[in-house]
């Protein structure tokens, strides 16, 4: 998992020098994530996320019928999403305060924390102003992931369908160099 990351970072951070527009920001609502922006051109661009998430509930499992085992003793992980996203249209709502966008994108979803660990297909449909006189956005989203998430220990395994996943709505702010 580390040296995935690490890729990643290295990857965007070459391909950055090289990019005609760079953002980075802030995303809360179903977590507290850093968001790194990458344009390819007009209509694409690469976006990663890395922070926190507590869209997750506590794994609990029995192991017998008197106890049970508390694999997840807080609602926190470690989050991380990669996207490619489309532009897929603009708005003229205010034209003198900004353009109005409407974004759509598809990537994958991966985290967790101690003994338990989520994976799934991402996707992503954002709505908001990019602003005429600063350099800033701020948008409002939403990113299903679609996957399993896996409590494992030394003693047991369980896998179920990552269901709280699917509401995972954010708002997002980026600065554009």
């Amino acid at each position: 998992m580390k040296k995935l990351f690490l890729i990643l970072v290295a990857a965007l951070s070459i391909s950055a020098v090289s990019a005609q527009e760079f953002a980075l920001g802030l995303r809360a609502g179903s977590g507290a994530q850093a968001v790194a922006q990458l344009k390819f051109s007009n209509d694409n661009y690469l976006e990663a996320r890395f922070g926190a998430s507590w869209i997750n509930p506590v794994v609990t499992v029995a192991t017998t019928t008197e106890n049970s085992i508390n694999v997840n003793s807080s609602r926190v992980c470690a989050d991380f999403t990669l996207l490619y996203n489309w532009h897929i249209f603009d708005m003229d709502w205010t034209p003198k305060a900004g353009r109005w966008f409407f974004d759509a994108g598809a990537g994958v979803n991966v985290g967790g924390k101690a003994h338990f660990a989520y994976v799934g297909l991402a996707g992503m449909a954002r709505l908001g102003i990019a602003f005429n006189n600063a350099p800033v956005s701020l948008s409002v989203d939403w990113t299903p992931s679609f996957g399993p998430r896996i409590a494992y220990a030394k003693e047991w395994s369980e896998a179920q369908f990552n269901d709280l996943a699917l509401a995972n709505f954010g708002v997002t702010c980026t600065f554009h160099f």
